[in-house]
C-alpha cells in the first residue's frame, strides 16, 4: 500500500483563528553537477529533469509556492518556463561542499512567510502529485515535524570486511539457514531520496530536535533516482511507464501537424546553378511519418506564406511524404480543421519551432519542439526532442506518439501491480 491514506484530522484546522501554514516546495538545482553536467535540466523522456517534479508540485494543489534554488542562469530560465519561482542561492551555499541543509536554511531566512518546506529532489522524475498531498497531510493533519520518502526493498545485507585480513562476512538481516521466500518476508525500508518535508522550526534547529518523525512509503516503480549517466536510459523507460504526465486528458492522437521549415527540414535551402531549389529530408523522418500513417494517424505539414521554399518544392514534399500541406495555421484554422474531422483538441499533436507557433501549441493535446528551437524559450513543451531539425526529429516524436498510444490502449493500472512478483 503506497502512502498513508488514513489521516487523523487536527481539530485546529477547523478553528476560525487557525492560520493556514504556507507550504513551499523547494527543488535544489545547482549548476555544478559533477556526475552529469547540468543534469537538472538534461532532457529525460522529452522533459527537462526538473520539469517532472515542478509539474507534480504545481498540480498537487496543496503547495502555495514552488521554488527552484539555483546558481545557474540556464537552470533559472528552464525553471521559470515550467512555472517555478527562482531563488538565486548565494555563493556561500553553491560550493561543492555545501550541504542541502545549509541551502534550505538560507532559503527560509529569506522567506519568512514559509512554514513548511517540501524539499523535492530533482532526480526523482516518477513523483506524482498524490505523493506530495499524502505526505504533506502527515505534517498538516497528523502533527509530524519531519516526513521523508522511503521504499521497501527485499535485499539481504552482509557486513563489509577487509578481504586482505581474511575475515568472514556476517549476515545483518538474514539467517542463511532459513532464507525466507520473498512473499514470506516484508522486506526493509530505505530512504529513496525522492523528498524530505520539514516544519520551519525543525530546520531552524538544524534537525537536532525532532520529536515526531515519519516515513512515507512509495512503490518501487516510483522510486527512481539518477546519479550517473548509466541510470539515464533505465530511468527514461521507467518514466515513460510510471511518470506523471500532467492533468491533460489522456487520449490517442489522431492528427499530427508538423511545421516544414525548422522541423521536417533544418531550414536550409540549396540552389543549383540554374536556380532550382532543393531541401534535404531525412529518411528517418519519412519513416516516422509513414509509421504514423500506418497507425491511421493523419499527418498534415504546415508552411508559412512567407516561407522561402517555393510552392513547386512544397508540392514535391507533399508527394514524397503523402501529406497535405496547409499554409499559415492559426487558432481559427485549427478549430475549423477539428470540426471538419470531428476531433477533439486532445487528439491533435503539433510540432512547432517558431515563436508564432506558441498559440497552436497551447491549443493541442500534445506538443513538441526540436532542441534549441526559438519557441522552446517561450513555452514548456510536452516533449523536447534530442535530435535536431532535419535529422530525425520527426521520427523521434513519432516514436513518442506511438508509445503514448500504446500506453493509453494498455490502460495500465499503476496501483494494482503484483507487489510480490514486481
Amino acid at each position: 500500500m503506497e502512502g498513508n491514506r488514513c489521516a487523523h484530522v487536527n481539530p485546529g484546522v477547523c478553528d476560525p483563528y487557525f492560520k493556514h501554514p504556507h507550504r513551499a516546495a523547494l527543488i535544489l538545482a545547482r549548476g555544478g553537477s559533477k556526475g552529469i553536467p547540468l543534469k537538472n535540466i538534461k532532457v529525460l523522456a522529452g522533459v527537462p529533469l526538473i520539469g517532472w517534479v515542478v509539474r507534480a508540485a504545481l498540480d498537487s494543489d496543496v503547495i502555495d509556492s514552488v521554488w527552484v534554488s539555483t546558481d545557474h542562469d540556464e537552470i533559472e530560465r528552464v525553471a521559470r518556463i515550467w512555472g517555478a519561482k527562482v531563488h538565486r542561492r548565494s555563493p556561500e551555499v553553491s560550493r561543492d561542499s555545501s550541504s542541502s541543509l545549509e541551502t534550505i536554511q538560507e532559503f527560509i531566512r529569506l522567506r519568512p512567510e514559509v512554514d513548511i518546506v517540501c524539499h523535492i529532489q530533482a532526480t526523482s522524475p516518477c513523483l506524482h502529485p498524490y505523493h506530495i498531498r499524502e505526505a504533506l497531510q502527515m505534517i498538516t493533519e497528523q502533527g509530524y515535524e519531519y516526513v521523508f520518502s522511503a521504499v521497501r526493498r527485499h535485499q539481504f545485507r552482509w557486513t563489509e570486511v577487509n578481504k586482505k585480513e581474511g575475515k568472514s562476512t556476517c549476515p545483518l538481516n538474514i539467517d542463511p539457514a532459513y532464507r525466507p521466500r520473498r512473499q514470506d518476508w516484508p522486506g526493509e525500508l530505505y530512504e529513496n531520496g525522492s523528498f524530505y518535508f520539514y516544519t520551519r522550526e525543525v530546520l531552524e534547529k538544524s534537525l537536532q530536535q525532532m520529536d515526531k518523525r515519519a516515513y512515507y512509503e512509495m512503490l518501487p516503480e516510483h522510486s527512481v533516482d539518477i546519479d550517473v549517466d548509466i541510470d539515464w536510459p533505465v530511468a527514461e523507460q521507467r518514466v515513460l511507464r510510471f511518470g506523471y504526465f500532467g492533468e491533460k486528458k489522456k487520449t490517442e492522437v489522431r492528427l499530427f501537424l508538423c511545421r516544414v521549415s525548422g522541423c521536417l527540414t533544418n531550414g536550409q535551402i540549396y540552389m543549383s546553378v540554374s536556380g532550382e531549389q532543393f531541401v534535404a529530408i531525412n529518411g528517418r523522418d519519412l519513416a516516422g511519418i509513414r509509421m504514423l500513417q500506418k497507425e491511421d494517424i493523419k499527418v498534415i505539414l504546415i508552411s508559412s506564406v512567407n516561407e522561402t521554399v517555393s510552392k513547386a518544392l512544397l508540392k514535391t514534399i507533399s508527394q514524397q511524404t503523402g501529406c497535405d500541406i496547409k499554409l499559415d495555421m492559426e487558432k481559427k484554422d485549427l478549430e475549423c480543421l477539428m470540426k471538419e474531422t470531428n476531433m477533439q483538441k486532445e487528439e491533435v499533436a503539433f510540432m512547432g519551432a517558431e515563436c508564432e507557433d506558441v498559440e497552436i501549441m497551447t491549443q493541442v493535446g500534445l506538443n513538441a519542439v526540436p532542441p534549441d528551437a526559438p519557441v522552446s524559450h517561450l513555452i514548456a513543451a510536452d516533449f523536447t526532442c534530442q535530435r535536431p531539425a532535419g535529422h530525425g526529429v520527426v521520427f523521434e516524436f513519432a516514436q513518442y506518439i506511438l508509445q503514448m498510444k500504446k500506453k493509453t490502449e494498455s490502460q495500465i493500472n499503476q496501483d494494482s501491480i503484483d507487489r510480490i512478483n514486481f
